[in-house]
């Protein structure tokens, strides 16, 4: 009851029901987690002196990121997998987790990439742990028999931090292994048609698994432009026990540089 109080009074100082804002402050039992959205599936999560990249991309960097402690990556398509825009973050002591098929097209990183695959969690990091679950289509595929995300390849992520767990759904429908989670804070959802979902199917994920906190992101595709509203997912969830924060994840003084349709 704590956290969720401290969560919603977070919700209340940062963002509206009709707004969007840059950021999000959560506070936790020890420092505040710091969401900040960069483009399209890139953002950043500062907790205390760390920071977490997920999915570096171009655009992002062009919104002028902190330096990372540790990079997640959770498939090969190119609004998610830029290395060039990974070692722009690089540190020196940078870690970075993927799946082998992002590992397996990596040139830096060489001693500091942590192989994840679905359903395997990394636990000795100091302060955090990380959890990769599965991401993929069910139905839609560029043709029949095919489908734009393989069950296996990619990787979804739960993040934990002093307790709180954030999920990072990764390109993907509304899976079992989605329904099935339990105890998340904050679900970072994709809607963008054909590639993952409607935001009405989004929404309808969130009601059973309940997330304290849903955030639409990667609502549109980066090659056509297309806007799937993400306040048609506010809308679908209003009377649930969820909240949805609105992020501003496509900002004017970014250019979205993705070269594949995810």
């Amino acid at each position: 009851m704590k956290k969720l109080i401290a969560v919603f009074f977070a919700l209340l100082l940062h963002t509206s029901a009709h707004a969007q804002t840059s950021t999000l402050a959560l506070p936790t039992s020890g420092a505040t987690i710091q969401i900040k959205p960069l483009m399209h599936a890139s953002f950043q999560i500062e907790h205390g002196e760390m920071t977490i990249q997920v999915d570096p991309t171009k655009g992002g960097n062009a919104m002028n990121p902190n330096k990372a402690d540790l990079i997640l990556v959770t498939d090969i398509h190119g609004d998610h997998f830029d290395e060039a825009a990974m070692q722009a973050l690089d540190n020196g002591k940078t870690l970075v987790i993927a799946p082998q098929v992002v590992i397996a097209q990596m040139k830096g990183f060489k001693n500091r990439v942590i192989r994840l695959d679905n359903g395997q969690t990394k636990s000795n990091l100091p302060g955090i742990l990380i959890e990769a679950v599965p991401m993929y289509n069910l139905q839609r595929g560029p043709k029949p028999g095919q489908k734009f995300h393989d069950k296996g390849r990619g990787n979804g992520y739960i993040v934990t931090l002093d307790g709180m767990r954030l999920y990072i759904a990764g390109d993907t429908e509304v899976t079992p292994e989605m329904q099935a989670l339990k105890n998340i804070d904050v679900a970072f959802l994709p809607m963008n048609l054909p590639y993952t979902m409607t935001p009405e199917e989004a929404a309808e994920g969130v009601k059973v698994f309940k997330p304290r906190i849903a955030i639409p992101f990667h609502y549109r595709a980066p090659a056509d432009k297309v806007n799937n509203n993400p306040q048609q997912f506010q809308t679908a969830l209003n009377g649930s026990i969820t909240l949805v924060c609105l992020l501003e994840w496509y900002p004017a003084t970014a250019v979205e540089t993705a070269t594949a349709k995810n």
